[in-house]
């Protein structure tokens, strides 16, 4: 008798699961994906052009509040949680709640969900979102260029479209954000790799995605989002991951990112410039809690900002990335530090002016208060956004998402741009790390 399967998730560590333990598993037949985190995937199908020949009609993709109720229509034996960023209690909340509903529940483990590649790895991922992971990774992949070494990227997957035609897909120049019709999420983690000349894939189907890029890669880096586990292994990797000690206690209370500190060959404990150095030491005295072989990589994430004229004095707007205030529920990030640091007048609560999925979206993650989430998962919200930054009565905007919104987004008010780079402090160093990557085991 085959075993039916729902699979929870949230467009990424679901669909892979399927992709590489289910999809030709005839002991199996998932009945349904269930999603949250995202708006607008629950109302889809996992075509069937991905889905294989066990599943000619493709699979529903339902909301996740309906898992009960499917469980018992389809007499369902196992629920795979399959997505991140959740603390342990909430795992296991969701988890008594399928076994109350009568199904096994199950999250999938490295050996059953990785693939392997031929070539050397390098894997960043974080204990949440929000630590300071883009950063981590430009520094990783400069310190690959030094050695003259072709560096090609694959980041965790963000098919919140036509899952068909983002298969595989390959960026590497601007044109390419255009070309395969980026959401802000996307362009946030494509475009640092394009403007540091080096390619990056994405997409749906990461086996199909690794063979391609092991073309033309001296190594790869795997660029993980969220706080997930790496989809891929190889015989010789090395295993970075990064830690806030703006949360601490959130690198060994959170799943999976426990499990990346746990897999951590290396442990970057992020902007100690700007946390508290009793935070510090107890994210430190975490790490090594758990892990004691790790290489610890203390570093700061130092702010760059264009004109910050506009900040002093003035009333600001200040625009965070999206998925760091919501599912990462960080309560301010660097356009905050920035505002601070250069001494804004006021921080102007956007929330009387937000609409459309903007205003939901305020009204989903109440914590979030008096910033701007850049959510752009669409057009429309992309454009909600930008009613939103136009009538929020403000004298300038803080823009602190990782690409510079004014290009995707037309802004009618003075605005600035906030940047960071990773400074190690002391050593090691990433470049130290990494040195003769090829020979590592």
């Amino acid at each position: 008798m085959k075993r039916k399967v729902i699979i929870m998730g949230a467009a990424g560590r679901d669909f892979h699961n399927f992709n590489v333990f289910f999809r030709d598993n005839k002991d199996y037949e998932v009945v349904a994906f269930t999603a949250t985190q995202i708006p607008g995937i629950d109302d889809k199908k996992y075509p069937a052009e991905l889905a294989g020949k066990l599943y000619p009609k493709g699979i529903k993709i339902q909301p996740e509040s309906d898992v009960v109720e499917l469980i018992k229509k389809h007499k369902v034996d196992l629920v795979v949680f399959a997505y991140s960023d959740q603390p342990h209690e909430v795992v296991m909340n969701k988890g008594a709640m399928v076994n109350a509903a009568g199904a096994d529940f199950m999250m999938m483990g490295t050996t059953n969900t990785m693939v392997k590649t031929t070539k050397p790895l390098v894997t960043i991922c974080a204990a949440r979102t929000g630590c300071g992971k883009s950063q981590t990774t430009r520094a990783v992949v400069k310190a690959l260029k030094a050695q003259k070494l072709k560096v090609v990227s694959i980041r965790h997957p963000m098919p919140y479209g036509d899952l068909v035609a983002q298969k595989v897909q390959r960026y590497a120049e601007l044109s390419d954000l255009k070309k395969h019709n980026c959401t802000i999420e996307e362009m946030e983690e494509y475009e640092p790799h394009i403007m540091m000349g080096s390619v990056i894939y994405a997409g749906v189907d990461y086996e199909a995605i690794v063979r391609e890029a092991e073309k033309e890669a001296d190594v790869i880096i795997w660029d993980g989002g969220n706080n997930d586990i790496p989809f891929y292994c190889s015989d010789k990797q090395i295993n970075i991951v990064v830690v806030d000690p703006h949360r601490p206690g959130d690198e060994i209370s959170y799943y999976p990112g426990e499990t990346n500190l746990q897999l951590a060959d290396v442990v970057v404990i992020n902007k100690i410039d700007s946390a508290d150095l009793a935070d510090i030491q107890e994210v430190r005295e975490n790490v090594r809690s758990i892990n004691k072989k790790a290489i610890i990589i203390e570093a700061a994430s130092p702010l760059f900002v264009d004109h910050p004229e506009m900040i002093m004095d003035k009333r600001v707007l200040v625009v965070e990335d999206g998925p760091t205030l919501t599912h990462g529920e960080m309560a301010y990030g660097a356009g905050v530090i920035a505002a601070e640091k250069y001494g804004c007048a006021e921080l102007v609560d956007p929330r009387e002016w937000a609409v459309g999925e903007i205003k939901e979206t305020f009204e989903k993650y109440p914590e979030i208060g008096t910033l701007l989430p850049a959510m752009g998962y669409s057009a429309k919200q992309i454009k909600d956004l930008e009613k939103t930054i136009n009538t929020t009565d403000c004298d300038s905007v803080v823009i602190a998402t990782p690409i510079d919104l004014r290009r995707i987004v037309k802004i009618k008010k003075p605005a600035c741009q906030v940047q960071y780079e990773l400074q190690e402090i002391g050593t090691p160093t990433i470049a130290e790390v990494l040195k003769d990557i090829k020979k590592k085991k």
